[in-house]
């Protein structure tokens, strides 16, 4: 490389890496109120569950009342005995189910047997172990250095069979709990790690899913504790491990919210690298009377930082202009509530748009929101009338209507008149012409009620104008005369006033004759018909040949072999030279077999039937074939 590439390429690195991201330790979202008691919900249905499993679950999050705990101790060994779960699952959820339930009942002395058996002999997978040494640790049965030590050299055995997502998460989680026999898990980490997917740059997950993403982060997380190890992932990694589960709140079984509530826990106490959550506390629209900007920051859990932050600032940048409108202040903490910051823009005179708010807080965290500033819409100006349609604009008379009020004299038009509607839309603070994203005339018929809307279109001065031609117009209002509403209808993201504005009544007259009206309510009406149903043809077989075609063919194709029999019958066969062999016996079978298989293809069997079968009947004819060939070539060379 040339040094002036040298140099460009450092100059480029070095400016990379100068670019702050928009996000450092921070997510944008975190569990709700409603997400907790949506939880509580589905971990109260867990308790009524007839499943096992959602059964233990449940009993770990959800606290039983004390009148249910006897039926629900029977029912949970029953539920044992009829589980169809392997043996060493639906024993630990039946052991750790009782524990946190408090159930009277002994354990079944079947299940404490297999369970001490289990922990002397190998097993055939990481699973197996989990379960058997959890259901131990839960029943109180003792774990000895020496059992650890065993456990740790099976577990070494089944990683080398096994290293799949699903092994390596659950002998993670063993391994956290053997002590020094387990250090050997903390080198498998990483290999696990690195085959987590990025959604869309912002989650990580693995294949698997929910289940699976949070067993290997639980388990990874508790094995380096353990061994006084720094943490598994990285600050950016935590981030996208973290936007993920926030992602499966959603999640309704009492497992999947569990596991979740349990991977959110533990990121949120690692105090090195948990993110935390910097979001907008509101919907981000701003009042023009009281711009306050609120911020919530929290954990993952929705929980106050603990230690607060020490101080939070803001930067907010205009989107449209780039102005910056406040630069490096700092957010006021709420005293009622730890986890809300507010700054009242008032002082900055925001002006109605987006804008965009940098959020900065020590040690690392870096958050950007966007929030809009609302204003206020007046109408300065409006004038409506109706005049010929062939006349200009300029000379049709106009009433002019000031809102909100409605002109007084009704309006009249016929099918040779148009109506214009002329306004001019202003900022309430700053007088100046805006545009806003809807600006509609609707016309309502005060009898029937039938509506029809109209888009006002802005001229070069940024003032709303609407022209209706009568009678070129009669049909959308289906030759309907009568007395109309006219109404103005302004909306925009941007203002906290829109309105719909009754401002006039207007007397239309169309002149269409009987029939037409007639054609004209047919045509409207078979337009709201249902369509016919499509009905699904299949195209029409091709047309087979005669009966007479077909036979000659067929005695065509049969005609070989019979002429092949009649010549053998006339000529006679010479089997003296044939050698008796299994080889030759075999040969002359398969090619028999492969012949009928032919004529059973032409009968009945399709073409990928008979490659099945032809394929093994080749090979043992082709093999037959050569022994026959080998002991016919021996036996010339012999003679």
């Amino acid at each position: 490389m040339s040094p002036m590439g040298l140099l460009i390429l450092v100059v480029l690195v070095s400016f990379g890496s100068a670019v702050p991201s928009h996000t450092q330790r921070t997510v944008s979202n975190h569990l709700t109120t409603q997400d907790q008691e949506r939880f509580a919900k589905v971990f109260g249905e867990g308790l009524k569950s007839n499943d096992l499993q959602s059964l233990y679950y449940a009993s770990v999050n959800a606290v039983l009342p004390a009148g249910d705990v006897i039926n629900t101790c029977k029912r949970l060994f029953s539920l044992h005995s009829d589980s169809k779960l392997n043996d060493f699952e639906k024993n630990f959820y039946l052991i750790g189910a009782r524990k946190n339930f408090g159930c009277k009942e002994a354990l079944p002395a079947k299940v404490e047997s297999a369970i001490k058996v289990a922990l002397t002999k190998d097993a055939s997978t990481a699973q197996e172990i989990y379960y058997n040494f959890h259901s131990a640790k839960l029943a109180g049965l003792a774990v000895d250095d020496k059992v650890r030590t065993t456990l740790g050299k099976n577990l070494q055995t089944v990683l080398k069979k096994d290293d799949s997502l699903n092994s390596l998460g659950h002998a993670f989680a063993v391994a956290a709990e053997l002590g020094s026999a387990g250090t050997f898990a903390y080198d498998r980490i990483e290999e696990a790690f690195v085959q987590a997917d990025e959604v869309d740059g912002k989650m990580l997950q693995f294949e698997g899913g929910l289940s699976i993403t949070a067993l290997i982060v639980n388990g990874a997380f508790k094995l380096a504790t353990t061994l006084s190890k720094p943490a598994p992932i990285t600050t950016e990694q935590a981030v996208k491990f973290a936007t993920y589960f926030l992602s499966r709140a959603s999640v309704q079984t009492p497992k999947g919210v569990s596991l979740l509530l349990e991977a959110l826990n533990l990121l949120a106490t690692q105090k090195t690298i948990a993110p935390v959550c910097i979001r907008l506390a509101d919907n981000g629209q701003l009042l023009p009377e009281s711009p306050v900007l609120r911020v919530r920051v929290c954990d993952l859990l929705g929980k106050p930082l603990s230690p607060a932050l020490a101080a939070l600032s803001t930067t907010i940048v205009s989107r449209t202009s780039s102005d910056v409108l406040v630069s490096k202040v700092n957010l006021v903490p709420n005293k009622d509530d730890s986890t809300l910051f507010t700054y009242n823009l008032k002082s900055a005179s925001p002006t109605r748009g987006l804008y965009r708010v940098d959020i900065e807080a020590a040690p690392s965290y870096k958050q950007q929101l966007q929030v809009s500033v609302l204003g206020k819409v007046r109408v300065s100006s409006l004038e409506v009338g109706v005049g010929d349609t062939d006349s200009a604009a300029s000379s049709v008379k106009r009433h002019s209507v000031a809102h909100p009020s409605k002109l007084p004299t009704v309006l009249n038009a016929d099918s040779q008149q148009k109506v214009l509607l002329k306004t001019v839309l202003v900022d309430d603070v700053s007088s100046k012409p805006i545009s806003v994203h809807q600006a509609f005339v609707l016309l309502r018929h005060q009898e029937t009620l039938q509506e029809i809307i109209f888009v006002a279109e802005t001229d070069s001065s940024k003032a709303y104008k609407f022209e209706m031609d009568v009678g070129a117009r009669a049909s959308d209002f289906r030759y309907k005369s009568g007395l109309y509403e006219v109404h103005l209808i302004i909306g925009d993201a941007l203002l906290s006033n829109s309105f719909r504005w009754h401002l006039a009544d207007l007397e239309l007259k169309f002149s269409a004759s009987e029939g037409q009206h007639q054609s004209a309510s047919v045509e409207t009406a078979s337009l709201r018909k249902p369509l016919p149903e499509i009905q699904h043809q299949f195209r029409a077989p091709e047309k087979r040949p005669p009966r007479f075609v077909s036979d000659l063919f067929t005695a065509l194709c049969i005609a070989p072999i019979v002429i092949l029999f009649a010549l053998w019958a006339r000529l006679g066969v010479n089997v003296k030279n044939f050698p008796l062999s299994l080889g030759s016996l075999g040969f002359h079978l398969g090619l028999g077999a492969i012949l009928v298989l032919f004529v059973i293809f032409w009968l009945r069997l399709n073409m990928f039937e008979t490659i099945r079968y032809l394929i093994p009947l080749a090979l043992f004819t082709f093999f037959c074939g050569n022994r026959m060939l080998r002991k016919i070539a021996r036996s010339s060379t012999e003679k």
